[in-house]
């Protein structure tokens, strides 16, 4: 059995020029690679170089022109939203952040690596099948879960979004899609303003999303007892091959974007959590990939807590 956390980054994310004064920007990556890279775990971890993805594979979750309007947008240099400049690398190193997730999942689902981490930006959580917001460009973690089935095999995938902002885009793309399990647990009220628990998929996909809102001021005890109460029967239940987690850091109690308490250590023992679920009904085949977090000391620190659990837990 492979022994090993893959972690899955690549310089060019730091070219991901979003300007001055914005809240995504490529200090959130040095900070956590700083961190990473004074700790222990990282002499121990398989460091993989990603390759981008296609536009094929970006099809598997976005419309088939989707790619095409966002490649024109940042060779023009033309905002995709209000929130979500872009430069001219942009597109490409869009593609180079899917792709490392789906390096990521390469690895774990060919049995080189036990679990993975992607450090990747552009983020993706919040990119719709034709709508880019939210910082996100391409839905870095929809487009492996379709990685993994249609080019893998793999029949049911789950995907544990623990994002302060809920995963709106990474819902819409399976909300009546019956073999992927949505999980978004964020705070309410917030901005994108979906994720009710009522939002709970359609047509025979019905109870395949949940979503649990939470209100400002929760932090380690209560994301652990919905974790503990919530999620691990859901996932009893639905039964996945494989686990993805959408790894947003900004519920860390720092972060400037919201109002959730989360320590890292929280996030370490979600991460336990999530792997102890994994073990049970997805024979431990689990990949995250960072999303938000926008203290530089909450992401770095949370990161380095995140991938010492995945190490640890192999």
């Amino acid at each position: 059995m492979p022994q090993k956390t893959a972690f899955v980054y690549h310089p060019d994310y730091l070219n991901h020029d979003t300007g001055p004064g914005h809240p995504e920007r490529p200090d959130r990556l040095r900070a956590s690679l700083a961190a990473l890279q004074q700790n222990d775990v990282w002499e121990q971890l398989h460091h993989i170089d990603p390759t981008p993805a296609n536009v094929e594979q970006i099809a598997y979750a976005h419309n088939p022109s989707y790619s095409e309007h966002i490649r024109q947008a940042c060779e023009k240099e033309i905002p995709l939203s209000y929130d979500t400049p872009v430069g001219h690398e942009s597109y490409d190193i869009a593609l180079l952040s899917t792709g490392g997730v789906l390096c990521a999942a390469e690895a774990v689902v060919t049995k080189q690596v036990k679990n993975a981490f992607a450090m990747v930006r552009p983020p993706g959580h919040h990119a719709t099948p034709g709508q880019s917001m939210g910082f996100c460009l391409f839905n870095n973690i929809a487009v492996t879960a379709r990685y993994l089935q249609r080019e893998h095999g793999v029949g049911k995938v789950a995907i544990v979004d623990w994002d302060v902002h809920h995963g709106n885009g990474t819902q819409d793309i399976f909300y009546e899609d019956e073999s992927v399990f949505f999980f978004s647990i964020h705070q309410s009220p917030l901005y994108p303003g979906t994720g009710s628990k009522n939002e709970q998929g359609s047509g025979a996909a019905r109870g395949t999303t949940m979503n649990v809102p939470m209100s400002p001021g929760s932090g380690d005890d209560e994301y652990m007892t919905v974790f503990e109460n919530v999620l691990g029967p859901a996932l009893q239940d639905f039964s996945p091959e494989f686990i993805l987690i959408s790894a947003g850091f900004d519920a860390h109690y720092l972060d400037p974007l919201a109002n959730i308490n989360i320590t890292a250590e929280g996030f370490a023992k979600l991460t336990d959590l999530v792997l102890g679920f994994a073990e049970d009904t997805a024979s431990g085949n689990v990949v995250s990939a960072l999303e938000g977090g926008y203290s530089l000391e909450g992401v770095s620190e949370s990161v380095v807590a995140h991938v010492e659990r995945l190490n640890v837990n192999i």
